[in-house]
């Protein structure tokens, strides 16, 4: 039998290749005549015999020749600088290479920002080398969407809601496009004011609240419309999580730490539930507290900042005396220890040198809070007023001092790249652009003073002096 390859050959193997791929048709259309069209159309003829125009190929974003690339970089660059920046940061790096580089470009991304923030305003408060703009042009639209235009409507949420005996009230935007915030207390669960407030748990999922009915409450924001309680933190034998008042909180991982005027602190375990992890007995009441990846820092009311190893038996590492007063307020990174203490110094230890770095000059006022975020540092004083300290040539430096409206102390900050939110016992909780002077989105009153608050993952948990936690967050 002859092994010949003719056109009847060819035509068998492209025919079974085409079942083994349908949309690989391996030169077909060159030889056979669409069912739909006319002998001479095949051939790239119209009906009169003239040539037909080559079809266009469906446009692309990255057809170099007619598509988006094919315009000058500045110009792309400018098409994306009106999309959204979880857009240009999660979306286009998967179209091509090309649109890749949009999210890259840094300049793009401080005009974004420059846009955001309005005219008369300084952002970064610090040096704006390693500076994350990416991170901060996405908080800031995502603080727009939540907080901005919300005017009376989420000032008067909070007092409103348990005027009318509501257990929870939308707040909804006036403005295009912006996202409804959920606004709720957590069922009543403490028998006196709550001191501290803390989210956990990555998402904003997990609430501990600090009382000082002397215990600390674990709250699963997740379950139900207006979260649930967990349990009451205790160890064998406890009638309450401490034998004085909860003053302040920390977290890392699964460790929660809770301190109290008893002069201890607590270890829980999340992972367990909140099962007790441990006791360390200090000298004094614990003022406040700062949870590393490898220690644990406390400030207290002898004026002292004790560091701890909560792994080890013996838990004390060392104790600093930095100041002439109580510490009131702490904030740390992996080289850094910031304090702030009624004496009206701030103090700078240097961990890898084991000594202090600096003391700044007496302030005209003592902080009572404390953020420390990249290079900045936010810190909030009795008299309602922020002070800004930058990390320049490896020196705290102080920036400038704020009224962004607070009246009385100042209890509570949290800053990031593109956020900045304050409390105050002035009974106001405020949400600004972290820019000089801060830009305020927005005002929330409150029926009793505020203590605290914490901020995660677009979730704003307060302590309130009328015994209750609230909570804002995004509708879900």
């Amino acid at each position: 039998m002859s092994e010949t390859w003719g056109p009847q050959e060819e035509e068998e193997a492209e025919a079974e290749l085409s079942e083994l791929k349908p949309g690989n048709e391996v030169g077909r259309a060159r030889r056979h005549t669409p069912l739909n069209l006319p002998c001479s159309e095949a051939r790239g003829q119209d009906r009169q015999g003239l040539p037909l125009a080559p079809a266009e190929a469906s446009p692309s974003p990255c057809n170099e020749d007619t598509g988006l690339l094919s315009l000058p970089w500045e110009m792309v660059a400018r098409i994306a600088s009106h999309l959204p920046a979880q857009c240009v940061i999660t979306v286009l790096p998967q179209v091509c290479r090309a649109l890749e580089g949009v999210g890259e470009d840094s300049t793009a991304w401080q005009l974004r920002a420059r846009r955001l923030i309005g005219p008369g305003a300084s952002f970064p408060l610090g040096p704006r080398d390693n500076f994350d703009w990416p991170t901060a042009c996405l908080e800031m639209e995502q603080l727009i969407g939540c907080w901005a235009e919300q005017g009376e409507q989420a000032e008067q949420t909070a007092g409103a809601e348990r005027e009318e005996g509501e257990g929870e009230r939308d707040v909804e935007p006036r403005g295009e496009g912006l996202e409804a915030l959920q606004h709720f207390s957590l069922p009543s669960g403490h028998i006196a004011e709550v001191n501290t407030v803390l989210l956990v748990g990555g998402e904003g999922s997990l609430c501990a609240s600090g009382s000082r009915d002397r215990n600390v409450n674990l709250w699963d924001l997740r379950e139900g419309p207006k979260g649930t309680l967990l349990h009451t933190l205790g160890g064998q034998g406890l009638f309450s999580t401490h034998r004085g008042w909860v003053w302040c909180l920390a977290a890392r991982g699964a460790l929660l730490c809770s301190g109290s005027f008893d002069s201890t602190v607590r270890l829980w375990d999340l992972a367990a539930g909140g099962a007790e992890r441990g006791l360390i007995q200090g000298r004094a009441a614990v003022l406040c507290l700062s949870c590393q990846s490898d220690v644990l820092l406390a400030g207290s009311y002898d004026k002292k900042v004790s560091i701890y190893d909560t792994r080890a038996a013996e838990p004390l590492v060392k104790s600093l005396r930095l100041h002439g007063n109580a510490v009131l307020c702490l904030a740390a990174d992996e080289q850094y220890i910031l304090s702030g203490s009624k004496d009206r110094t701030l103090a700078v230890f240097d961990r890898r040198a084991g000594k202090t770095l600096q003391k700044l000059p007496q302030l005209s006022s003592y902080l009572l809070s404390m953020s420390y975020s990249g290079k900045e540092v936010w810190a909030g004083d009795n008299r309602g007023l922020l002070h800004t300290f930058s990390l320049q040539d490896g020196l705290f430096q102080p920036v400038a001092q704020f009224d962004v409206g607070h009246r009385s102390l100042v209890t509570g900050v949290h800053s990031s790249p593109g956020t900045l939110y304050t409390c105050s016992s002035d009974r106001t909780i405020k949400v600004h652009f972290p820019c000089a002077p801060p830009r305020t989105l927005c005002t929330l009153r409150h029926q009793a003073g505020v203590n605290g608050l914490s901020v995660e993952a677009g979730v704003l948990a307060v302590a309130s002096g009328d015994m209750c936690v609230e909570v804002w967050r995004p509708q879900r």
